[in-house]
């Protein structure tokens, strides 16, 4: 295996990771998934039965080269981070790959479709791992076949059962993420049914989702900004700790002294009710015409849910 920067990739600065190492340990788009909203485009290739791709030994030794250029820099690297141009868990190495990793002493985190958690093999694998993400974009058969086209092989319900099988035994951190796509899984009663999943599944983060970047088809659109202030609530309903996942990786929670770059941030990450907007501009000696400003220039939302007033960062798509 050559190393080189389609396999071992960054630190890159990540919300959900700090400074992330990415392993790239599968082939540009083998996955078993062809998800709409893939800012990668369609997959090449499908498949379902696990293989070996690169042998274990040359990615550590690829890690261990840029963990030592890293350090030569004073760079920080909070994270080695599986999150391929594919699935990872296809990668039968994963499980080893993972142990010989851990010698370096930085966690591993493991960025997963969830396709495959219902086979036992994949579980073990991903028990080693500190840090794991499953996506989890809808729990509804049509749905899910419509935004994520899966491999002829997958069943939903095991994919479902096999990921409450692992959050029950997981001891790490254990994140979902769902993407909404505007049409196909953004009403009330899909977004009410992941959330009775997660609920169930108790993640310790539950991301939202939209498509900002280039998608595989262009129709695979955002929802606009109420209906993810709206799916934010229902989830917040059911999970402990909700975040929006958009692309930006500002301060958030960040009180900079720079109550417009706050508000942004925050708003990035979840909604703000009036309230606390109006407490935030009371800190900081600001009134309320930064608030208009920012929305006549389009840079904030206003949408109301529950009788109450919240404001949220205009999401905006990346298209180049």
């Amino acid at each position: 295996m050559e190393e080189n920067e389609s396999i071992i990739f960054g630190p890159v600065p990540s919300r959900r990771l700090g400074h992330s190492l990415g392993i790239n340990n599968i082939p540009p788009k083998v996955c078993t998934y062809s998800c709409i909203y893939c800012q990668l485009g369609k997959a090449i290739k499908m498949q379902v039965k696990r293989q070996s791709f690169y042998r274990k030994e040359d990615i550590q030794r690829a890690v261990r080269n840029k963990i030592k250029v890293a350090e030569k820099s004073r760079g920080k690297i909070d994270y080695l981070t599986f999150v391929p141009d594919g699935e990872p868990t296809l990668d039968i190495n994963l499980g080893p790959e993972i142990d010989i990793l851990k010698e370096s002493g930085i966690p591993i985190a493991v960025i997963t479709n969830n396709s495959l958690i219902w086979q036992d093999e994949v579980r073990k694998d991903l028990m080693k791992a500190d840090w794991v993400s499953l996506k989890i974009d809808s729990v509804e058969e049509e749905a899910w076949r419509h935004i994520n086209r899966p491999h002829k092989g997958l069943g939903l319900e095991l994919i479902l059962e096999g990921a409450l099988k692992f959050s029950t035994s997981f001891s790490g951190k254990l994140i979902t993420e769902t993407m909404i796509v505007k049409n196909i899984n953004d009403t009330d009663r899909n977004i009410g049914m992941v959330a009775d999943f997660l609920s169930m599944l108790k993640p310790d983060i539950s991301y939202l989702a939209v498509p900002i970047r280039p998608p595989a088809e262009k129709w695979a659109q955002p929802p606009d900004e109420k209906v993810i202030n709206h799916a934010y609530h229902i989830f917040s309903e059911k999970v402990d700790h909700v975040e929006y996942l958009t692309g930006y990786e500002g301060n958030a929670f960040a009180f900079s002294g720079n109550v417009e770059a706050d508000i942004m941030s925050i708003t990035a990450v979840h909604p703000m009710r009036k309230d606390a907007v109006d407490i935030l501009l009371e800190r900081s000696g600001m009134d309320w015409g930064i608030v208009d400003n920012l929305l006549e220039n389009d840079r904030l939302i206003e949408t109301e849910y529950g009788g109450h007033k919240f404001y949220l960062r205009k999401f905006k798509r990346q298209d180049t």
